[in-house]
């Protein structure tokens, strides 16, 4: 008796889950039979990218590098598809049939991820005494797992794929604490040290041979709305000129401009401004203020 109460206790709360509008909403394109893009699947795109780019340290040297660019392909291929069905809203007219297409394409700019990310990796060595070897940098050094990440990220985002870019650089966030959205812009030889609480938003324009430290906040001041109330998608974030350095747990908020070879101390909040070759401080005060 007690068995069946429970049967249909579970049966009672189950069309009361099913009946829920949201979880309808949400739950679409599962009920369309739409596969979503595969979080591990994706990972071992990352992984697959870290070994062509930097052969030989994250696994076994391979004889036959062409073996992995075809995994690769494949891999883009499949999830670039299921990206494109999964969030079609969001594709701007493309489909699963351009998955091919949009995967060789991003094949094509795996020189220039190569390139930039190596520029990264000069950078964090030129820039922390305590790197021995640009090996330690490329094996030990959570920012450089950050800069995989994004770039691949970055060169995805702009071929238009929906969703997919974002769940790369979340991969990072979630294991190492670095958040940079897909969408910021961010030249060469870019640096973060430590690492930790480090947050670039979307929006961002970063030049070339800037550094920032641990707790460096990149981010919006305030929202633009639609008549219907929601957030518009327009420039929000900082933009950071080439040789700047931004110390630690500095909050610069805003579409505002950090000009060239400027120094930005620890715990600022700016949200105004800066020319060229500024050093802005945390300003102290003394017994004298008083």
């Amino acid at each position: 008796m007690e068995t069946n109460d429970s049967e249909h206790a579970v049966l009672l709360e189950t069309e009361r889950l099913l009946r829920y509008s949201l979880s309808d909403t949400i739950c679409t394109p599962m009920k369309e039979g739409r596969i979503s893009p595969n979080l591990p699947r994706l990972k071992q795109l990352v992984d697959l990218v870290k070994e062509i780019v930097f052969p030989g340290y994250y696994s076994e040297p391979k004889s036959e590098s062409r073996a992995s660019l075809a995994e690769l392909n494949g891999l883009l291929k499949e999830q670039i598809a299921h990206g494109l069905r999964f969030f079609a809203e969001q594709a701007e007219g493309k489909t699963e049939a351009d998955a091919p297409e949009l995967a060789l394409a991003f094949m094509r700019r795996l020189f220039d991820v190569k390139r930039m990310l190596y520029t990264d990796v000069k950078a964090m060595f030129g820039n922390d005494p305590a790197a021995r070897s640009y090996g330690e940098v490329i094996l030990c050094y959570p920012s450089i797992q950050a800069m995989i990440h994004y770039r691949i990220a970055h060169e995805l985002l702009r071929l238009g794929i929906p969703v997919i870019p974002r769940i790369i650089t979340e991969l990072a966030h979630s294991a190492i604490g670095i958040d940079i959205h897909p969408g910021a812009q961010i030249g060469e030889f870019f640096s973060i040290d430590h690492g930790t609480g480090v947050v670039i938003g979307e929006t961002c324009i970063i030049g070339s041979h800037v550094h920032l430290y641990q707790g460096v906040t990149l981010g919006a001041r305030s929202f633009t709305f639609d008549e219907r109330g929601h957030p518009l998608n327009v420039p929000r974030h900082p933009v950071i000129e080439d040789n700047v350095v931004i110390y630690s747990n500095s909050t610069i908020l805003g579409r505002i401009t950090i000009g060239h070879d400027s120094v930005i101390g620890g715990n600022v909040w700016l949200t105004h401004s800066v020319p060229p070759q500024s050093r802005i401080i945390q300003y102290r005060a003394s017994s004298n203020d008083s």
